[in-house]
This record gives C-alpha cells, sequence and structure tokens, in this order.
C-alpha cells in the first residue's frame, strides 16, 4: 500500500472514489455519477487529498482536507476491506501532521444500509480512538440522515 498526497484527483481517480463511497457510505447519501462528485469537490475551498493506493494503484482509501466556517474539515472513505488493519489511522495521522484541527461529520448510528445491501456501521468508535471529541448536540441532517460533528485538534 501507498499514501500519497494530491492537488487534484483525476477522472479516473475520481471514478474510483465514487465507487468507493457507493461502497461504503449508507445507500442515502450515495453519489448520482461524476457531476454531483465535482459539485461537491468544488464547494470546498483549497482541498487536498490523501490517497491510499493498492499495488495495482487502485484506490482503497481517500481522505480529503479542506476549509470551511473558518476551520479545517475533511472527509474520509476507506475500502472495508481494510478496515480494522490500521489504514484509516495512518491516513488521520498524515492529515494531522498537515493540519492543526480537523473537523467533521460521522453518523453516529449502525443500521442504515449500503447501496449493496450490507447494514452501515458507525465510525464514531474509531473517532474516539484517534483522539477525535464528539459534539452530539451539533447536528447536520442531509439526504434524510442525521450526522453529529467530530473534531480534533492539535495540542499546542
Amino acid at each position: 500500500m501507498e499514501l500519497i498526497e494530491l492537488n487534484e484527483l483525476t477522472p479516473s481517480q475520481k471514478e474510483e472514489v465514487i465507487e468507493l463511497w457507493n461502497r461504503e457510505y449508507p445507500a442515502k447519501i450515495s453519489l448520482t455519477g461524476l457531476t454531483e462528485f465535482d459539485l461537491y469537490l468544488n464547494s470546498l475551498l483549497e482541498p487536498k487529498h490523501l490517497v491510499l493506493l493498492d499495488a495495482k494503484q487502485a484506490i482503497k482509501g481517500w481522505l480529503t482536507y479542506f476549509f470551511r466556517e473558518g476551520g479545517q474539515w475533511f472527509a474520509i472513505l476507506l475500502d472495508s476491506s481494510l478496515q480494522g488493519q490500521g489504514w484509516g489511522t495512518r491516513i488521520l495521522d498524515l492529515a494531522k501532521e498537515k493540519t492543526n484541527e480537523l473537523h467533521g461529520w460521522v453518523i453516529p448510528d449502525d443500521g442504515e444500509l449500503k447501496l449493496n445491501g450490507e447494514v452501515y456501521t458507525s465510525p464514531l468508535g474509531f473517532y474516539v480512538k484517534n483522539q477525535f471529541v464528539i459534539h452530539p448536540d451539533i447536528q447536520s441532517i442531509k439526504k434524510d440522515t442525521l450526522s453529529i460533528k467530530i473534531s480534533w485538534q492539535k495540542h499546542r
């Protein structure tokens, strides 16, 4: 596995991230295609991308960090076949090296269905393990899916 940082994703890399997104996130927040993903990416201020590549250069993990609301925010995806092996922490640690803070949204509950019919498992415990603070009182609802805010700050 190789972890690299990119300023932009190529069209084929975007397609791979869309496939990963639609495989790992609940069906309610799936992406319809490149146009919708480009709209999302274009809404981000100064995004950087960290991608985890396998031996065939296929994307197995993706993290983007960007500016929003006066802070550094992020979104992350990891192929479920790699979850529990430390790769998510490695990607997050690299983002933490490059930033002083990270804010994000997490779906706090298990039970949503993925497009493939499998049950989505909330990564809330993963974020707690990685020193994120959970803000259950700060919520967002998009596409009928509840998320709560999480944040991490570098100790000075």
